[in-house]
C-alpha cells in the first residue's frame, strides 16, 4: 500500500483571521468607482483608502492606531477634480503617497504625522503628461523618487518626483488598454498586460521590449501579471469558458507554462498579493468573500496550493502591508486591509509557532525604507538591490520627513529670446519686496500646522481624559 508523501512546507499551516470589531475601522464610504484598482494602500503608519466624494475625488488617511468608527468630518485628501483611481505609498518615505485620477493627473502628498483639522488639498507636486485617466501608479522599489504611472491613453510614464519632470515616456508599445504594470525585485524590468491580450517584459531605460507572450490566457477578460524574487511571471487570468487560471512563466522561454492552473468559475478579477520573502502569492478576487494562496517553489507543480482565507462578506478593494509593518512576534507573516462597503477590516496571516523567540525562518531580512539609488543613477543604466533591514528587534517607523521638490528653472537653460532688456530700477525694488511677502506666507504656513498639530494633541489628550473616566 502507497503512502502520499506530505510536501514538507512552513508555510502549510498558514493561519487567517480577521482582527477585533474595536480594531476595525468604521464608517467609511468606499468608492463605487469601477476599476480593478485595490482601493487601498497601507504601510507602518497610515492606512488610506479611496472614498466617495462629491465635487472631485478623494482619499482618506487614518494613522493606524485611530480604529473604531472614523468621524464624519474626518479630513480627507482633496485636490483632484474626478474620481481618484489608484493611490500608492511611497516604499522610502511612509507619509508621502501618489493618487491617479480620471482627471489626468498624478498628484504626490505630504501627510503629517499628526491629524489635520482641515482637508489636505495641496499636493508637493502634480505631474501631467497624460491625455486620458490615469488608472494604475507604482514607485520604483529601489531608486528614491521614482514613479510610474500608466493612462487609458495606452501611455506609460515614468517621473522623477524630486524635481517634477518626466523622465521616460513608453508610448509606442501598448496598441489598447493597459490593465497593469508591476516592476521586477530592483526595478530593472516592467511586466505589463493588455486589453491587445499581450504580456510584455519592458526594459525601461532601453524603451525595448524584450519578451511578450500573446494570450497566456484564452479568455477575453483581464489578466494581471507580477514578478516572482526568481525573474518568473506570475499572471492570473481566465480560461475560454470563464474559469479564472493562474500560470507561472519564465520569460526567456515565454512558449511553455512553467505550470497552468484552473480555479474556479467567478467573474472578478484576481489580483496577486506577492510576498519575496516566503514565496507565497495570496489571490484576492474583487467581489470575492475568499483570500487563496499558494507557495512557489523550484519543484513540480511550482505554484502549490496552501489554503485559503474564507469570509461571509464580499471585498471591495484590498490593502497589503509591507514586512516592516507586521508584528513579527506573533510570528506575522502578511496582513491584509479587507474593504466593505462602509469599513476596513484587517486580516492576520500567522504561522503558529509553541516557541516566544524571534522566528528568522518566517520573517528574513526585508527591505527596508532607505533607497538603494537616486534617481539620476537609476536613469544612468544602475541597478541596485533593495536595502535590506532585520525585524528581530521589531520595526519603528521613521519620523516624518519632508518631500523636497526642486524643479529645474527652464530659464536657466534657455538663452533669452531677442535683444537683452535692460532692468529698470522698479525691478530691483520688486524683487525684495515680493521676498518678504513670500517669507510672511510661509510664516503664516508654519503657524498654522503648528496651531493644527496642537489641537491635534489637544484632541487626542482629551479623548484619554474621557475614555479614563468612562
Amino acid at each position: 500500500m502507497s503512502r502520499r508523501v506530505v510536501r514538507q512546507s512552513k508555510f502549510r499551516h498558514v493561519f487567517g483571521q480577521p482582527v477585533k470589531a474595536d480594531q476595525m475601522y468604521e464608517d467609511i464610504r468606499v468608492s463605487k468607482v469601477t476599476c480593478d484598482s485595490s482601493f487601498c494602500a497601507v504601510n507602518p503608519k497610515f492606512v488610506a483608502i479611496i472614498v466617495e466624494s462629491g465635487g472631485g475625488g478623494a482619499f482618506i488617511v487614518l494613522p493606524l492606531a485611530k480604529t473604531g468608527r472614523v468621524d464624519k468630518n474626518h479630513p480627507l485628501v482633496t485636490g483632484h477634480t474626478a474620481p481618484v483611481l489608484d493611490i500608492d505609498w511611497c516604499p522610502h518615505n511612509d507619509n508621502v503617497i501618489a493618487s491617479a485620477s480620471e482627471d489626468t493627473t498624478v498628484m504626490v502628498w505630504q501627510i503629517p504625522d499628526y491629524v489635520p483639522v482641515r482637508n489636505i488639498t495641496e499636493p508637493v507636486v502634480t505631474l501631467e503628461g497624460h491625455s486620458k485617466r490615469v488608472s494604475i501608479i507604482s514607485w520604483h522599489p529601489t531608486a528614491r523618487n521614482v514613479l510610474l504611472s500608466a493612462g487609458c491613453d495606452n501611455l506609460v510614464i515614468l517621473w522623477n518626483v524630486g524635481t517634477g519632470e518626466m523622465l521616460l515616456a513608453l508610448d509606442d508599445m501598448h496598441t489598447d488598454l493597459i490593465y497593469n504594470v508591476g516592476w521586477n525585485r530592483n526595478g530593472s524590468l516592467l511586466v505589463t498586460t493588455c486589453k491587445d491580450k499581450k504580456v510584455r517584459v519592458i526594459d525601461p531605460r532601453k524603451q525595448q521590449i524584450i519578451a511578450e507572450r500573446f494570450a497566456p490566457h484564452e479568455g477575453l477578460r483581464p489578466v494581471r501579471a507580477i514578478f516572482t524574487r526568481e525573474g518568473h511571471i506570475f499572471t492570473t487570468g481566465f480560461t475560454r469558458m470563464s474559469q479564472r487560471e493562474l500560470g507561472l512563466w519564465d520569460p526567456n522561454n515565454f512558449e511553455e507554462p512553467i505550470a497552468l492552473q484552473e480555479m474556479d468559475t467567478s467573474n472578478g478579477v484576481l489580483l496577486p498579493f506577492y510576498d519575496a520573502d516566503s514565496s507565497i502569492v495570496y489571490l484576492c478576487g474583487k467581489g470575492d468573500s475568499s483570500i487563496r494562496y499558494f507557495e512557489i517553489t523550484h519543484e513540480a507543480p511550482y505554484v502549490h496550493y496552501l489554503n485559503t482565507y474564507s469570509s461571509k462578506e464580499p471585498q471591495r478593494g484590498m490593502g497589503f502591508m509591507p514586512k516592516r509593518g507586521l508584528d513579527v512576534s506573533k510570528c506575522e507573516i502578511a496582513r491584509f486591509f479587507k474593504l466593505h462597503e462602509r469599513k476596513c477590516e484587517p486580516i492576520v496571516m500567522t504561522v503558529p509557532r509553541k516557541s516566544d523567540l524571534f522566528q528568522d525562518d518566517l520573517s528574513p531580512d526585508t527591505p527596508g525604507p532607505e533607497p538603494a539609488l537616486e534617481a539620476d543613477e537609476w536613469l544612468s543604466g544602475k541597478d541596485a538591490e533593495p536595502i535590506l533591514i532585520s525585524l528581530r528587534d521589531g520595526y519603528v517607523p521613521i519620523k516624518n520627513r519632508e518631500l523636497k521638490v526642486v524643479k529645474k528653472n527652464i530659464l536657466d537653460s534657455k538663452p533669452p529670446p531677442g535683444p537683452r532688456r535692460r532692468h529698470s530700477t522698479c525691478d530691483s525694488d520688486f524683487s525684495p519686496a515680493l521676498e518678504e511677502v513670500l517669507e510672511e506666507i510661509r510664516a503664516l504656513k508654519e503657524t498654522v500646522q503648528a496651531q493644527e498639530k496642537r489641537i491635534s494633541d489637544l484632541e487626542n489628550k482629551l479623548g484619554q481624559f474621557t475614555n479614563g473616566t468612562d
